[in-house]
């Protein structure tokens, strides 16, 4: 059965419906991680290490290779630095046609971006993120709202970890949250362990939906969001409900943004039109993501399947916006395909600029 997104009352873009079917191959092998856009800046040499250092280090490292080894060798590999300068904005879209089928084969000369109103004269880089790594957070309502489905819930999340991340590629980590948010598995790319994460959850309490999201965001999101080149998302599973949080809907959206998150929701209101699917669709259509309505439970491992083909099918680009200042202001983005017609670019709506 499909799997519907409607419209918000604020009148936001629908997500494509579709329909996807489990895959029953395993995940293809990890690809080599992308090659740094530029050296890393050379620090100065640390002073002399006094003898009692020398023999501490030495007995730390009894190969004698400086720290280097196979292990900082593959983390280096797996999180490669990436600098970006402070002036451009990086952007991830996704562009489906009138079928609600992925287009994957346009190029710079295909898109217009506008910023604070204003166009982009040049669009500085512009490729197709299908192979860049992961970093996914799993975001799992577990308040007695949800209490009668919530096994399956997790069995779905399950499978959708296991068919998107990419061992010593992508990482992951399993929130789940009532009156509050609890992390179950930090960042790792075992799935074995994110799958013991997500099997530890139990539900009961109320719901704290917009504090999990906001503190999610800020505490494992912001921070990497100045140097990596990965794509960050959270998959929120929820009925949208929130009624024990501090922070609003906009704040929990805000700290979305400046984490550079996109954010999938699943609702789990069945039949869908609840309030709380109104909630669910502002937050996922404000940070470039979408919404999922299943009509039944069982529509839910299929709405996990469709966010892992939407992770391997996006754009990239940045550019330089004119007029830019260090001000902290939020600025509007407006992507748009030419050329062709019926197309959807589906990304953020706006960005917050550096306060310094």
């Amino acid at each position: 059965m499909a799997i519907a997104a409607a419209q918000t009352a604020e009148e936001l873009p629908s997500a494509p419906s579709a329909v996807v079917q489990q895959r029953n191959a395993p995940p293809k092998p990890a690809p080599k991680p992308p090659v740094e856009t530029e050296a890393p800046k050379t620090e100065p040499a640390p002073p002399p290490a006094s003898d009692k250092e020398a023999s501490s280090e030495a007995t730390a490292n009894p190969r004698g290779d400086g720290g280097n080894n196979e292990t900082e060798t593959r983390k280096s590999e797996r999180n490669p630095t990436i600098y970006v300068p402070v002036n451009e904005v990086s952007v991830v879209f996704t562009v489906t046609d009138k079928h609600n089928h992925y287009v994957k084969d346009l190029t710079r000369t295909d898109v217009k971006v506008i910023d604070d109103e204003k166009p982009v004269d040049t669009i500085r880089s512009f490729r197709r993120e299908t192979e860049l790594p992961l970093q996914v957070g799993l975001l799992i309502d577990a308040s007695n709202s949800i209490r009668d489905r919530f096994k399956f819930e997790q069995e779905s999340a399950i499978e959708f970890l296991n068919q998107t991340i990419r061992p010593r590629y992508d990482q992951a980590f399993v929130v789940g949250f009532d009156t509050q948010a609890e992390t179950t598995q930090d960042f790792t790319d075992s799935t074995e362990l994110l799958s013991k994460g997500v099997r530890s959850l139990r539900p009961g309490g109320g719901t704290a939906m917009f504090d999990a999201l906001y503190k999610t965001c800020k505490e494992k999101l912001l921070k990497s969001a100045q140097t990596g080149a990965v794509r960050r998302a959270i998959v929120l599973v929820s009925d949208g409900e929130d009624d024990a949080s501090h922070a609003s809907r906009e704040e929990a959206i805000e700290m979305a943004l400046r984490s550079n998150t996109i954010v999938y929701t699943i609702s789990t209101n069945f039949p869908s039109g609840a309030n709380g699917d109104k909630i669910l669709r502002r937050i996922a259509d404000a940070t470039g993501g979408r919404a999922f309505e299943p009509f039944q439970l069982s529509d839910v491992a299929n709405a996990f399947a469709q966010i892992q083909d939407d992770l391997r099918s996006q754009y990239a680009l940045s550019y330089r916006p004119s007029g830019f200042a260090h001000d902290g202001r939020y600025r509007t983005i407006e992507i748009t395909a030419l050329n062709r017609k019926g197309l959807k670019v589906r990304s953020r709506h706006g960005y917050y600029a550096p306060s310094e």
